[in-house]
């Protein structure tokens, strides 16, 4: 009587706990569950890294304006207003860099300290009409920056998706094994309950007792650990999203059925993955760079002109002999009083450059072949893993359809050797063994589903299009 009491109140505490599970769900509504397409959309507008990326993009595009206005003319305005004496010398002078001195009055035989306002006004203009093609290719390594960095960008957002689909999917199914490790506690717990009376009314031995409690031990710590993986997988996915850690409700459709549309045949195309297309952009970017290089040592074409005005507080008649013939007046001083213009086409060829252009020019042919072997290393290493992503789908698709039948088989088994441990014709161990691989099977059935699209979003990072993933419902 004392144990069909004790197993009236396990049954209406289970019930009671399924009730108020159900209620908790219903109450929360599907407005709180984050979706897979929702995590997608958050990461892609929260993570740094891809603003980043979108402004290093940016920049380049701004690169382009910049190197197309690097051919337009040189318009240089300048003025000068100075104070001071104007004492010549006859002497030698040599251009030594930092040092410039010029001197524009008479030579007399001895020093004065005569001084008056001067001012100089000055408009240049200097444009390389002709360089070889130096412009254009200084223009195309521009594009080529800007594409490569584009590419970056896409390849950025295609692997900053795919990890959030493999976060959000390792979160779901440490989700359903922290549900199967409580689901296993609550049947062991049950066990437990039922030996515990058995025990005390001599129906079974003392030591089955002490088994029991051990199980339920065990079925504890393993709810703890799958507690702390779970919360491990949740920081992850916040991590992958760009936000604060925090508790997630994910869409169970992805533990709950296989993808709808499997590819039908395997696949093997990589030709569009957002990495190869961008190595691909940095060989050209870096073609385009040498070929630039290789320009800078050829001839320039410029054609200037200059219009430029003086004024000055000494007269015309200053010299030696006539000494006062200056005014300390700065309007005298700074007013335009002679001017001059210059027009003409000059050809500059600095042919030092030659040797060093050619050494930077194949400097950067070697980047490009080192880029170029990057490439080739990651189309090897994509294949490969097509390859294998082609044949882990299959194996987790055999995996799927043989959960149920494992599962079956194991709570069948589960049943009856729980009978017989109840009428004394088997042992607690053989129950805890049979309690073990039920609790296995169900494991397994959980993250069956969710370990074939694992397979699928495996296939989709190899082949660089995550429609194969993404586009199943």
């Amino acid at each position: 009587m004392k144990t069909t009491k004790k197993l009236i109140m396990i049954c209406i505490m289970s019930s009671v706990s399924l009730v108020l599970a159900c209620f908790s769900a219903q109450a929360q509504g599907t407005d709180s569950i984050l979706t897979l397409q929702k995590a997608l959309d958050i990461a892609l507008s929260k993570q740094q890294i891809l603003k980043a990326k979108d402004n290093y993009s940016k920049a380049s595009a701004e690169g382009i304006t910049a190197a197309k206005r690097d051919g337009l003319p040189d318009f240089v305005l300048s003025t000068q207003q100075a104070y001071g004496t104007i004492n010549g010398l006859n002497g030698l002078a040599s251009g030594l860099p930092g040092l410039t001195t010029i001197t524009a009055g008479p030579v007399a035989a001895k020093q004065n300290w005569n001084a008056a306002f001067g001012a100089f006004y000055s408009s240049n203009i200097d444009w390389n009409i002709f360089s070889f093609g130096l412009q254009k290719a200084h223009v195309a390594e521009a594009k080529g920056i800007y594409e490569m960095d584009a590419a970056d960008l896409e390849q950025e957002k295609f692997q900053q998706k795919v990890r959030v689909a493999g976060a959000y999917l390792n979160l779901l199914s440490a989700q359903r094994l922290r549900y199967s490790m409580e689901v296993n506690l609550s049947r062991v717990s049950q066990l437990r309950d039922v030996i515990l009376v058995r025990t005390e009314n001599g129906l079974n031995a003392g030591v089955d007792s002490a088994i029991a409690n051990s199980e339920l031990s065990k079925a504890r710590m393993a709810v703890t650990d799958a507690i702390n993986y779970e919360q491990n997988q949740a920081s992850n996915l916040a991590i992958q999203l760009g936000i604060n850690n925090q508790s997630f409700s994910l869409d169970s459709i992805y533990v709950n059925q296989i993808p709808a549309r499997l590819p039908a045949q395997p696949v093997d195309d990589i030709s569009n993955h957002p990495e190869l297309k961008f190595l691909s952009a940095r060989v050209k970017t870096s073609d385009l760079s040498a070929s630039f290089i290789s320009k800078t040592s050829l001839p320039k074409v410029s054609l200037f002109g200059v219009l430029q005005d003086r004024g000055s507080g000494y007269g015309s008649g200053y010299n030696p002999n006539d000494p006062s013939s200056f005014s300390q007046s700065y309007l005298n001083g700074i007013a335009p009083a002679r001017g001059n213009y210059l027009i003409g086409v000059g050809v500059t060829w600095n042919l030092s450059d030659l040797g060093r252009a050619a050494s930077r020019a194949k400097s950067q042919h070697y980047v490009s072949d080192g880029l170029t072997n990057e490439y080739h290393y990651l189309e090897n290493n994509l294949n490969n893993q097509l390859k294998e992503g082609n044949k882990q789908l299959v194996n987790s698709l055999q995996k799927y359809r043989e959960a149920p039948i494992q599962l079956k088989a194991a709570s069948d088994a589960y049943e009856q050797k729980k009978t017989l441990y109840s009428n004394g014709l088997t042992t607690i161990v053989d129950v805890t063994q049979t309690l073990y691989n039920l609790n296995l099977a169900e494991t397994d059935k959980d993250i069956s589903s969710a370990a074939v699209w694992q397979s699928l979003l495996y296939m989709a990072a190899s082949s660089g299009n995550f429609n194969l993933f993404i586009n199943q419902f």
